[in-house]
């Protein structure tokens, strides 16, 4: 199972670059190899990374039912399916809601411009598109498979108790704003975090569509936290740049 989510986080990781194209130009301008060198190298660092992010998550969250059923019914090919009854609508819904309400919170914070202005809507559209697979794969193996199950483990050890509701809430919501704080690199080297209001504004954004993919994830599975994650990346990178204005 580690394996299947490093592989898909590689390809994910590819994928994104069209995405950085646009959103960091120059930072990728300035590196010291061709961008297809650079894109392999860090797409296989990404792979070897979320292997075993992936693993640590896979043991230490499935004994407190913090698991990825489908996938690993796939890849023992087990004939059964799992015992959770899929909720797929409900995992589109949550990532809509999620997508819509970053969006529509965010115009109460102040956004410098961006390089959005100097490239038509189409192109960011399927180039957000690509990037939503980053979001879904990579980030939620992170932020859910690793960082929610670990937070459960240790709150688990450390009370020498049996997982009760409140030790997954907490889980969730460190796992989170680590999330929120997370997104600050990408956003400061895009320059759409020049102050620290803007830095809160992307930091509390990111937080709350975190909540979301955590309670997903703890109440459902993590395949549906990923389904998630990739609706509501693309009412952001695909919708949204297509709207007038």
């Amino acid at each position: 199972m580690a394996v299947v989510l490093g592989l898909a986080s590689a390809a994910a990781t590819l994928a994104v670059f069209p995405y950085l194209q646009l959103l960091i130009p120059e930072q990728l301008a300035r590196l010291p190899a061709r961008l297809w060198v650079c894109a392999l190298a860090q797409s296989a660092q990404s792979g070897l990374l979320c292997t075993l992010l992936a693993w640590l998550g896979l043991t230490v969250g499935a004994p407190y039912g913090l698991d990825a059923p489908w996938i690993r019914a796939w890849t023992e090919r087990s004939p059964s399916v799992p015992a959770i009854r899929p909720r797929w609508l409900l995992a589109v819904l949550c990532g809509a809601f999620a997508g819509v309400l970053v969006a529509g919170l965010s115009l109460l914070w102040p956004e410098p411009s961006s390089a959005a202005a100097t490239s038509d809507a189409f192109s960011w559209m399927w180039r957000g598109a690509l990037a939503s697979f980053y979001g879904a794969i990579v980030e939620e193996v992170e932020s859910r498979l690793l960082l929610v199950s670990l937070f459960v483990w240790l709150l688990a050890r450390l009370t020498r108790r049996r997982p009760d509701t409140w030790i997954f809430v907490v889980a969730v919501l460190l796992a989170a704003l680590l999330f929120g704080i997370g997104h600050l690199p990408a956003a400061v080297a895009a320059g759409v975090a020049r102050a620290p209001l803007q830095g809160t504004r992307i930091v509390v954004l990111n937080m709350l569509a975190g909540i979301v993919f955590g309670a997903l994830y703890w109440k459902v599975s993590l395949e549906h936290a990923m389904v998630a994650h990739f609706c509501a990346d693309l009412v952001l990178h695909v919708a949204l740049p297509a709207l007038p204005g």
